[in-house]
């Protein structure tokens, strides 16, 4: 796939492999059904960067892309690369600093636990002027970080997988005077009360006359838990 736009839409996700995905679901659900709950998650959030207006879209998969599920579901006009680096941050630093070489004016990622994440943010995050755009999530880290021109140096030093990286990310852009926009919050499906409360609030979004995650929302309303 070649260059198409100057913007550049990021899908950070895991390669689904039976017992390595979501495995704070357990005590509620069991690995078959954990893996099949992760695969549509992937499929509705792969869905909604392709609705992404002039954009380039991309996969960055972890650890690699080895049970070739990917493969089968992203279309041509995508591209999958590997995630590279140590931790998170370290990724997300690497994706970036390579979009940008390619000529990307602006980037932005999400990752797959947000399967409910409305589009609009997306675009939101795309139509700012600031450096950076981060989208709070409910655990204390971000489910979007966006960028401008350039890669800001906010991902060393950070407590990846705690309740404190966006109170210390937020540090470094403040430190660092970095121009920055947050959107509203919005949470990450982790824990099993975090599934119960998707499922709630997929069937609200339906009430509305919304299609969003259908994928996940028909595979949870099969579910017991």
């Amino acid at each position: 796939m070649g260059k198409n736009n100057d913007n550049a839409v990021i899908l950070f996700a895991r390669d689904p492999v039976l017992g390595q995905v979501k495995t704070r679901l357990s005590s509620s659900l069991d690995d078959e059904a954990i893996f099949r709950l992760y695969t549509c998650f992937v499929e509705d959030s792969l869905k909604k960067i392709r609705r992404v207006d002039n954009a380039d879209c991309f996969v960055g998969v972890f650890p690699e892309n080895y049970s070739g599920f990917f493969d089968g579901i992203v279309s041509s006009d995508m591209k999958i690369f590997e995630q590279q680096g140590n931790d998170l941050g370290e990724k997300m630093r690497s994706a970036f600093a390579d979009r940008f070489k390619e000529g990307y004016e602006k980037v932005v990622i999400i990752g797959s636990d947000s399967p409910s994440l409305p589009k609009c943010y997306i675009d939101k995050a795309f139509a700012t002027s600031k450096d950076l755009v981060l989208g709070p999530s409910a655990d204390g880290g971000y489910y979007l970080i966006a960028m401008t021109g350039k890669v800001f140096e906010v991902f060393t030093g950070v407590a990846w997988g705690t309740e404190k990286v966006l109170e210390e990310t937020l540090k470094k852009v403040k430190d660092a005077n970095i121009s920055l926009e947050l959107l509203p919050v919005w949470y990450d499906v982790d824990l099993p009360e975090d599934l119960k409360f998707l499922k709630t609030h997929l069937a609200l979004i339906a009430l509305s006359g919304l299609d969003e995650s259908v994928n996940t929302k028909k595979f949870i309303d099969e579910l017991s838990f």
